[in-house]
């Protein structure tokens, strides 16, 4: 419901206070309710103020310290002090531009003693120093600042795309550092892991040679004791002549298509195993030079 007014009476509203004049001269606060007025002594409604919480949005465009030119939207809740609305009727003509006229004073003087990074760390602080000149200023026309709220802070088109540059030439540069990291734990473990490989190769290698030699040694034993007459020279060389023609069946029954030249004949036969036999005394005898 609104404020209604006649000639001799008038009703406030709970959110408003009236103003009563009397011959032109102030005289008394009307607070809600309804009010009636003697027109024949001169008093009468000069008006009504509201009382609810008023939001004023100011644009500032200013320079920081290090030469960038930013906008500022700052915006001030303020409202009338019931006690002291006939300051506020009477005092101020434009209490927004008013109020306006010092957030520009403040901001101008404050926002060129900072940087453009001081000044997105520090806006609580411009926001701080903006309301305790208003306060002081603003009391005395018979207005309270509830809340000064620095919105937003806008640099110009050209420092934000440098801005945005910078910020992602440090990211990208932050993930080159941990990319390398990667590689280089991944080629660390891959080295491992190589080194392990070879080193299980060659232990199975190595293990699977010594059951060769010891299943030779083993049948050249159970052959010279169950076939008397038989040295072990004899059994050796019908080993590797049979360890031979199982050579030349596998490499016939390979699925690849792959030629192989090797000389086959009794005198070749004769000549692998001669060969064998020389290599393993040659490698006897030179184990006893060095034991001796």
């Amino acid at each position: 419901m609104g404020n209604t007014f006649c000639g001799v009476c008038a009703c406030i509203d709970q959110a408003s206070i009236g103003v009563i004049e009397r011959w032109g001269r102030f005289e008394r606060l009307a607070e809600p309710g309804l009010h009636f007025f003697n027109p024949l002594a001169g008093q009468w409604l000069a008006g009504v103020l509201s009382t609810r919480i008023a939001s004023l949005d100011v644009r500032i465009e200013t320079k920081t310290k290090d030469n960038v030119f930013v906008q500022m939207l700052c915006s001030i809740q303020y409202r009338v002090v019931r006690a002291h609305a006939d300051d506020a009727f009477y005092e101020l003509q434009n209490p927004r531009e008013q109020i306006q006229a010092y957030v520009f004073d403040v901001v101008r003087a404050l926002v060129p003693r900072m940087s453009l990074d001081e000044l997105f760390e520090q806006k609580g602080e411009v926001a701080k120093a903006v309301l305790e000149e208003l306060e002081k200023v603003m009391g005395e026309y018979g207005y309270s600042i509830e809340h000064i709220l620095m919105v937003d802070i806008v640099p110009d088109a050209a420092v934000r795309k440098a801005m945005n540059e910078i910020n992602t030439a440090q990211r990208l540069q932050l993930a080159s550092v941990y990319k390398g990291e990667a590689e280089k734990v991944l080629q660390v473990k891959k080295a491992e892991a190589e080194a392990e490989a070879k080193y299980l190769g060659g232990v199975g290698v190595a293990r699977q040679r010594q059951a060769i030699t010891d299943g030779l040694r083993e049948n050249i034993l159970n052959f010279s004791t169950k076939v008397e007459g038989t040295s072990a020279k004899e059994v050796m060389d019908l080993i590797m002549v049979t360890q031979y023609f199982d050579t030349i069946r596998d490499l016939g029954n390979s699925s690849k298509n792959t030629t192989v030249f090797i000389p086959h004949g009794p005198g070749h036969i004769r000549d692998i195993s001669d060969q064998i036999r020389n290599g393993l005394m040659e490698a006897s005898s030179a184990n006893l030079v060095d034991v001796d």
